[in-house]
């Protein structure tokens, strides 16, 4: 982690938080893409983190459970060194949340995806720090 992370959120990281809080798992990953690529320094697998878990929901919302497991995972690896708090982001509580999406994709297993109990889709939650 770096001195990045002690900054507030850009005004795209709060689009594509609040694109990925809405359920639009496409958008979101088109905005966060932008802010990735050009962003240098490390907290820009934050935002990969952040992408990659919305488009691991993308997946599920697709039916696809090889490429839900593939993103949910990759997804909180680029986020854990972020936690607990990166940009006001709550990085823990998203990572908690994305193994418990996580963890029910693999029980649902590929033929039962569709059973997707969507009151476990995880929200990125912006915390704002103290004065």
């Amino acid at each position: 982690m770096d001195d990045a992370c002690h900054a507030p959120p850009p005004e795209d990281l709060l689009k594509g938080i609040a694109q990925f809080n809405r359920g639009e798992f496409f958008e979101q990953h088109e905005t966060l893409e932008d802010l990735w690529r050009v962003e240098l320094r490390d907290v820009r697998r934050l935002y990969q983190g952040i992408l990659q878990v919305g488009v691991g929901m993308y997946h599920i919302q697709r039916n696809n459970h090889h490429g839900a497991m593939y993103m949910l995972t990759r997804g909180s690896s680029y986020l854990r060194p972020f936690a607990p708090a990166c940009q006001s982001v709550d990085v823990s509580r998203l990572l908690t949340d994305a193994s418990h999406v996580l963890e029910e994709v693999r029980r649902l297993g590929k033929d039962n995806l569709a059973r997707f109990d969507w009151s476990l889709a995880p929200r990125v939650h912006v915390v704002i720090p103290p004065d």
